[in-house]
Parts: C-alpha cells; sequence; structure tokens
C-alpha cells in the first residue's frame, strides 16, 4: 500500500493555510498521530463532530490530534466561509481541534494533501478519489498514512479507536 505520493514526500509536507489564515504548519504534528477528516458542516455525517472532539480531546495528552479539512464538494454541503465554520463548529459541537482552510479533495483541484493520502486503501481495498465528506486516514507518528476509514465509519468506532492506540502505543 502507497503512504506518500510519488514523490514520497509525508502528508505532513503539504502546505496548507489554517481555517482562520496563515499556515496550518502541518509539520508541527510530527511525532503525533493525526486522524485527517474532510469535513462539512450541512452533511449527514455533521454529527461525527461530536465523536471526533471527543476522541481528540481523549488522546490529546498523549500525542494525538485530529485535523479537520472541510471540503464544499460533496454537494455543497459545506458553503460557509472560514468564519461560519469556525463559529458552526464550535458553538455547536464544541469543535477545539485544529481546522484548515476549505480545499479540494477530488478531480484536477485536488489539494497537494489529499494527492499523498489518496493512494492508500482501506479496509475493503478502496483507494483513490473521496467517497463523502467524513473519509478518514490516519497518519502514525513517522507522519505516514496507516491506515483509511469509510464516512460511514464512527470516529469512536472499534477499529478507528484501536488503530489510534496502537500508534500512540508504538
Amino acid at each position: 500500500m502507497t503512504t506518500a505520493d510519488s514523490n514520497g514526500a509525508s502528508p505532513l509536507d503539504a502546505e496548507i493555510g489554517a481555517l482562520q489564515g496563515g499556515p496550518a504548519n502541518l509539520a508541527q504534528y510530527a511525532g503525533r498521530a493525526v486522524l485527517i477528516v474532510n469535513v462539512a458542516s450541512r452533511c449527514g455525517l455533521t454529527p461525527q463532530y461530536a465523536a471526533l472532539e471527543h476522541l481528540h480531546e481523549k488522546y490529546a495528552a498523549r500525542g494525538f490530534t485530529v485535523l479537520g479539512v472541510p471540503c464544499n464538494q460533496f454537494m455543497g454541503q459545506e458553503p460557509g466561509s472560514a468564519e461560519e465554520i469556525a463559529e458552526f463548529c464550535s458553538a455547536t459541537y464544541g469543535v477545539t481541534f485544529p481546522m484548515t482552510e476549505k480545499v479540494e479533495v477530488n478531480g484536477d483541484g485536488r489539494h497537494p494533501l489529499y494527492d499523498r493520502l489518496t493512494g492508500f486503501a482501506d479496509a475493503d481495498g478502496h483507494s483513490g478519489d473521496i467517497r463523502w465528506n467524513f473519509e478518514k486516514f490516519l497518519l502514525g507518528r513517522d507522519g505516514r498514512v496507516v491506515a483509511r476509514f469509510s464516512p460511514q465509519t464512527d470516529p469512536e468506532a472499534t477499529e478507528i479507536v484501536t488503530a489510534v492506540e496502537a500508534q500512540l502505543a508504538g
């Protein structure tokens, strides 16, 4: 399975902006396990924000971070501005985990971060394009993709929790 793009670059090498402006500086997560999730505020899966926040809070002190990546490519379910997204996430779900700028995860405009993620297959063998909002990629402490989970997989599902704990134990 591929864990980096064709140049061998880690997802943490990608340059991406923070939701509220300036660089997100993904390199700061080197040495941490990171769950990268493309998110949207108006999706049937949006309630996953609560579980993502709980996972982030539960494991942050042990070296884990959830990273939300807003995307409006799936039926326009993330139409808001950066300020609107931040306010919604904070007020509705108490989100404290970091968020990047809104990007495209598929197609010709796919952000380089997702170029480095989509080559990795999930447990069912799916690789390539992101299927929907809330698809999840777990990076190990070395910055490489170690697992991919479908959008429908709850962030607190056994397979995700087990994978996160394995990265934190290693």
